[in-house]
């Protein structure tokens, strides 16, 4: 008995000191990737207003060729909603939505994933000339944790998870944008 109630006590214990470390534990995350595309900015950005192409060169979107979309609005437009479901527990369910276009410059966009976990993220890509026929493509992605889940990101490099789809997904919109 005496065994089990310190054993109670330790992982009581341990709970406690986790929860206080996730006080102190940043709750918010950021990552981008960048790549130069041999095409004017007017046309690199004239490709990516339009959220559907993002299937054509986005790894998550190519991850389940069984994936089902809907689209709700006009694309290329604020408001615009590409809508995903699929078996595959990597791609889950949500929806990407265009908040913001600066045109030629910037397209922001709100990433609410449904399952397999509930979460809001942020997305945003901006274009900007490297001279006159290369563009400099960012892309970034931001979310936030709440207390006490921001814990995971303690264990969890975003960095990598989320930097190599990115890069990944840049240099598939390289090869299409430069042929």
């Amino acid at each position: 008995m005496r065994i089990l109630a310190g054993i109670i006590i330790a992982l009581g214990g341990i709970i406690v000191l986790l929860l206080i470390i996730g006080l102190f534990v940043k709750k918010d995350y950021s990552v981008a990737k960048e790549v130069i595309v041999n095409k004017s900015k007017s046309v690199v950005f004239d490709y990516l207003r339009f959220l559907k192409n993002q299937n054509k060169f986005s790894v998550w979107a190519t991850m389940d060729p069984n994936m089902k979309t809907e689209y709700r609005g006009t694309d290329g437009t604020e408001g615009f909603i590409s809508a995903w479901r699929s078996e595959n527990r990597k791609v889950g369910k949500g929806e990407q939505e265009i908040l913001k276009i600066v045109n030629g410059e910037r397209i922001d966009y709100e990433i609410r994933f449904i399952k397999p976990f509930v979460s809001t993220s942020w997305a945003n890509m901006i274009v900007a000339s490297a001279n006159e026929n290369q563009t400099r493509v960012h892309w970034e992605f931001t979310g936030k944790m709440k207390y006490p889940t921001n814990l995971t990101l303690l264990f969890m490099n975003m960095e990598k998870m989320v930097g190599n789809d990115l890069e990944k997904g840049l240099q598939n919109l390289k090869a299409i944008m430069d042929k």
